[in-house]
C-alpha cells in the first residue's frame, strides 16, 4: 500500500531503545511522523532517528506514573488532535494500559486493556493460565516466603532458576532477566535479594539446552483469531542461556509452537500484536511456554525485513479496523543486535566453546541489524556515544573506589 500522498496521523512512540527504534523505523518508513518519548536518555538511541520529528524526555513511567500521564495528556492538548500512542516496552505498557480509559480521550491507544495486560505481563498469571488450559510450561512456584523454598526445591530440583513476575523491574534492579541457582543456600539468598527490593519472584524448573532451542511466535489477533503469524528461531542470547536475543532467524511454522501460541492468546481473549516465546525441552521434546510479550519485540525489524511490517499493520488497523492479510514471509533471514552479539560472542570464542565461523555466519547471510542502517545512521552513532560515556563512568567509579 502506497502512503506517499497520504497525510498520516503522527505516532507517539513510548520508549526509545531497541524495541522503540524498530517501531520508529517500521512506521517512519511508511511516512508516519514520529514523536519519540524517552525516559532513559543515557542509553536510548531511537530518538535520534531521521524519522523522528520531535523528541520528548520524560520521567520514568512507573516510578512517576502521574507525572508521565500528565505529560502525555498535556502534549495531546497542545497538538489538538488524536495521535497514535504506542508503548514500546513493559514499563510504558503497564502505565498506559492502567490509564487507558483516560488516555483514550486524547489518543488512539495501541495496547490491551489492563485486565488482559495483567494476564501476560505478570508471569505468575501467565504460568497459572498455561497450566489451567493445558499448555506445556516449566514447573513453576510463586515464592511468598522463605519457609516455602525447601519444599519447592524438592519438587523442582537443582539447578533451577529464580524468575521475576515482572521481568523489567528485576532487570532494572539487578541488570539480568533471571538467575540460575545450584543449591538451597543460593536459592534462599537470591530470593531474599529480590524480596528486599520488593520484587515478586518464582522458582522455576530449568529447561536445559542451547540458545537455538528458543522460538518466537509473533502474531496479530483480531476478534480472538490469528490473522497474521510469523515464526522465528533464536540463534544466540546475550548473555547465553538467560539473556535477551542478540541473533534471531526467520523460519517456517513450527506446528506445536503455533498451536500453543494460538491457544494461550485465545485463552486470555487477546487482540492485537504479541510475541510469545517458547523453548524446546529435550527431556520430552515439547516446546514449553517461557513468556508472552503483548507489545512489539526486540527483533521487530526482522519481520519487517521479511515482509511483515507489524508496527504499520497495527497502525493501519487502529485507523480503519481492517487488516491486510499477509500469508507468507521470507525465511532464513537473520536479525542481529550488533552490539550485544559482538561483546557476548567474543567471550564465547575466547572460552573455546564457540568458533569464529559460527559467529560470522549470520553476518554473511541475508540479515538486518538492530541499530546500524546506512539510511538512518544517527541511532548507531548515538549508541556508540552512550556506550563510551557508560564505559568512562564505570572506569571512573572503579578508579574512585580503588
Amino acid at each position: 500500500m502506497s502512503t506517499k500522498n497520504l497525510r498520516l496521523t503522527p505516532a507517539v512512540v513510548l520508549s526509545s531503545h531497541t524495541i522503540g527504534l524498530a517501531v520508529i523505523r517500521g512506521l517512519g518508513s511508511m511516512g508516519v511522523p514520529i514523536i519519540a518519548v524517552s525516559y532513559q536518555r543515557n542509553i536510548d538511541m531511537g530518538y535520534s532517528s531521521k524519522y523522528v520529528v520531535e523528541k520528548i524526555f520524560s520521567p520514568h513511567p512507573e516510578k512517576y506514573e502521574a507525572d508521565f500521564i500528565k505529560l502525555l495528556i498535556e502534549y495531546a492538548k497542545i497538538k489538538k488532535q488524536k495521535l497514535h500512542l504506542v508503548p514500546a516496552d513493559d514499563a510504558t505498557l503497564i502505565t498506559v494500559s492502567k490509564n487507558k480509559s483516560k488516555l483514550n480521550e486524547y489518543y488512539i491507544t495501541q495496547c490491551t486493556d489492563w485486565e488482559i495486560t495483567q494476564q501476560f505481563l505478570d508471569k505468575k498469571n501467565t504460568y497459572y493460565l498455561a497450566e489451567k488450559i493445558g499448555i506445556p510450561a516449566p514447573k513453576t512456584f510463586l515464592i511468598k516466603s522463605i519457609s516455602e523454598i525447601e519444599g519447592f526445591a524438592q519438587s523442582v530440583g537443582f539447578p533451577c532458576i529464580i524468575k521475576p513476575c515482572y521481568s523489567h523491574r528485576y532487570f532494572e534492579r539487578f541488570h539480568k532477566k533471571m538467575v540460575k541457582v545450584n543449591n538451597l543456600h543460593d536459592l534462599e539468598e537470591e530470593f531474599l535479594k529480590a524480596d528486599r527490593s520488593g520484587i515478586e519472584v518464582m522458582m522455576q524448573e530449568l529447561i536445559e539446552g542451547e540458545d537455538t532451542l528458543g522460538v518466537n511466535y509473533n502474531s496479530v489477533f483480531v476478534s480472538g483469531e490469528p490473522v497474521i503469524e510469523f515464526v522465528a528461531e533464536k540463534v544466540r542470547l546475550s548473555p547465553p542461556s538467560f539473556g535477551v536475543p542478540c541473533v534471531v532467524k526467520s523460519c517456517d511454522y513450527i506446528p506445536d509452537v503455533v498451536e500453543s501460541g494460538r491457544k494461550f492468546l485465545k485463552g486470555i481473549n487477546f487482540n492485537g500484536y504479541s510475541c510469545t516465546e517458547f523453548k524446546k525441552d529435550l527431556k520430552d521434546n515439547k516446546y514449553k511456554l517461557m513468556e508472552v510479550n503483548g507489545r512489539h519485540n526486540r527483533s521487530g525489524l526482522l519481520s519487517t525485513k521479511c515482509g511483515i511490517n507489524f508496527p504499520w499493520i497495527m497502525y493501519s488497523y487502529y485507523n480503519s479496523q481492517s487488516i491486510t492479510n499477509v500469508n507468507s514471509y521470507r525465511k532464513n533471514i537473520y536479525w542481529i543486535d550488533e552490539f550485544k552479539d559482538t561483546v557476548t560472542t567474543g567471550k564465547r570464542i575466547l572460552s573455546g566453546k564457540y568458533s569464529i565461523i559460527d559467529f560470522l555466519k549470520p553476518y554473511f547471510r541475508q540479515h538486518i541489524f538492530a541499530i546500524f542502517d546506512w539510511r538512518d545512521l544517527n541511532p548507531f552513532v548515538t549508541r556508540i556515544i552512550n556506550g563510551f560515556k557508560m564505559f568512562v563512568f564505570k572506569l571512573y567509579d572503579i578508579t574512585k573506589k580503588s
